[in-house]
This record gives structure tokens, sequence and C-alpha cells, in this order.
């Protein structure tokens, strides 16, 4: 039986990963907060289904010594460190958090497993946000990188670990540049859900409003369940390498408001405001993926299409707030409804 370490397992990536995994007959551990063992109907929430089969261990990623205790105890046959501060608002906010937690954290996972699990195949979160204001587009494997946000300079910094620990000693270590990827786990301060469930609340009479920032901003969106997928097949090849994860469509953050309002008999217009304070100080305004390596070498796609994408998610916040649905994130628990920043970043 595989033995799989998943850093992140909370959160959207890594609870559909745990899934996956666990049905591909894997022993599924996870990395968690400390904080996390005290509270688990909240913090546990994406995983409570599924907990009883998982084995978790607590550590921190700022923390080294508690990371090589858990590679010497696991010793596993794959790694996906798919945990970080992956919200650009905050990371505007507190760049030196930001910095701490992905860079350090980072190499902390690459140092403790060529120490303790060297034959370990590695996967590390990179991120369609390391491309930041463009060269091309769309953008491949060979694209430079020109990040916005102390986020995007952190994926950079992780991109460049990985590879320098791949090939100067050897590690079988891949990157996953994952242009954004949502569903119903995703968190409140995303953009998608974030209108996805104030389309459900205005419905239902429990919001009159939704105000966000840029309308026109470009992304390349997908399901979150398929990209969990290529980060698997990227660990099963000979070699290790890096791969653009995308639908190669590109949509606005406008055409997601006109979908998910309209799903609904809505119109967005109705509802919606622009206000300036919700815009980035740097802004990312097209992000665009050619995923024609992972097509041609994994033998990944996506068929999930961007409108069953945004409808899934609507009535799942649709029924989230009918009372109806019991888990989906820790947010959901008792969900907030102050309107702050959005983030179009994908962790």
């Amino acid at each position: 039986m595989k033995r799989a370490l998943i850093t992140g397992i909370t959160g959207q990536d890594g609870s559909y990963l745990a899934e996956f995994l666990l049905e591909k007959g894997y022993e599924v551990h996870g990395v968690i907060r400390r904080v996390a063992l005290e509270d688990p109907e909240h913090r546990l929430l994406r995983i409570l289904h599924i907990k009883d089969q998982l084995q978790l261990h607590s550590a921190s990623l700022e923390s080294l010594p508690s990371l090589y205790r858990i590679f010497q105890k696991v010793k596993p046959d794959e790694c996906y460190h798919l945990a970080a501060q992956s919200f650009v608002t905050y990371s505007f906010d507190d760049e030196f958090s930001t910095f701490n937690t992905n860079i350090n954290g980072t190499h902390h996972i690459l140092a403790a497993l060529r120490d303790c699990a060297p034959n370990c195949r590695l996967y590390f979160a990179a991120s369609s946000e390391m491309f930041g204001k463009v060269r091309e587009t769309p953008q491949n494997e060979l694209t430079p990188f020109h990040p916005r946000s102390a986020y995007g300079i952190t994926k950079v910094a992780g991109f460049d670990l990985t590879r320098n620990y791949r090939e100067a000693y050897g590690l079988h270590a891949s990157c996953g540049i994952l242009y954004n990827h949502e569903s119903p786990r995703r968190g409140f301060e995303f953009v998608t859900r974030k209108i996805t469930s104030y389309a459900a609340r205005i419905k239902l009479g429990m919001a009159k409003n939704l105000q966000l920032g840029n309308l026109g901003a470009m992304r390349d969106w997908g399901h979150a369940r398929e990209y969990v997928r290529a980060m698997w097949l990227m660990l099963q090849q000979d070699k290790p390498d890096d791969y653009v994860i995308a639908t190669g469509e590109q949509h606005s953050v406008q055409e997601c408001l006109e979908v998910a309002f309209s799903h609904l008999g809505l119109d967005y217009r109705e509802f919606v405001a622009v206000d300036e304070n919700f815009f980035r100080p740097a802004e990312v305004e097209t992000l665009l993926g050619d995923a024609s390596k992972a097509r041609e070498k994994l033998g990944w796609s996506c068929e999930v299409q961007f409108q069953e994408l945004i409808e899934e998610m609507v009535e799942s916040d649709l029924e989230l707030f009918q009372g109806r649905q019991k888990t989906i994130a820790p947010e959901l628990v008792t969900p907030n409804t102050e309107q702050r920043p959005f983030s179009l970043a994908n962790p």
C-alpha cells in the first residue's frame, strides 16, 4: 500500500486529493495545525466525512523539527505540499507572514524530505499568479514570471526551491502551475465563492447587494476535483517535471456574475456594485493557461465546463443557506456576512 502525506489537507484541494488517494487504495496522512485538533468540527469540516480513514499529524510549516518528526515517522512514498497562505489580499496586508509561511515552509518541507525520505516523490503547488503581469497569452511552462503580489512572489520562490532540490539532490520533485480551480468547497474570500454565496443569499432574501472590485479581470477557471487528479499524475511519471494545469478557456468576473445570478432567475446588475476599495494595489488583469504539455505527457484533461462549475457552486450554496447542507467548509458553519475584498488567486 502506497503512503501519501498531504500538507493543507483541510483545504479545498487537500480534501479532494485525500478522497482521490483513498479511492486509489493509499494510506493517507495529513499535516494539520494543532489548533485544528482542538476544534475539529470547524477546522476539519471538509474532511470530517473521511477523518476516520486518515492519519493526521500536528505540525507547523514554520517548525523544521516538527516536520522532520513527521517525515521520519511516516516515511511517505508521495508528498503533496499544498499548504500556503493563498489569499492575495491578505498577502498585501501582511507580506512578512506570507513570506515566512510560504517560502520557509516550502524550504522546510524540501529539507525534511531530502534528509528523512529521499525516495519520496514531491508535488509542489505552484500558481498561475507567478505569471502576474503576463509576457504572453496563453502562458505555458516556458513563459517568464512577473508576479504582482507577495503571494505570487512566494510561489516563484517555492518553484525555484523545488526545482533546485530536484537538480541539486536528485529528488523526484514536480511543480504544478495550476490556474484558478473552484468548487463548492472554495473559501468565501475567493471571488467565485463570494459571488455564488451572495447570489444564493440574495435569492433567499438574506442579503440585498454585493460589492466587488474589478469585474473585467479575466481568469482560466476549472474544477478543483479534476485538478487534484493532475497532481497525482505528475508523481506517477518516471521523471519529475513542471506542468501548467488549465482549461485553456478564459472568462471574466462579470461572466461569473451573469451565470450565477441568471441561474437563479436574477439580473446581477440590480444587486452588484463596483467598489474601488476592492481593487488590488497591483492588478493581474488576465491569465490563460496552455496545458498542452499536461495533455500530451500526463494524459490529463478536464471535462467540467465553466457554466457547469458555477451552477454547481450556486446550487450548493442555495442548499447551504436553506439549511439542508451541513458540511462543506469551515467558514460555512457561521458564514461571515461582512463585505470584504475578494481574491482571484488559486492555492
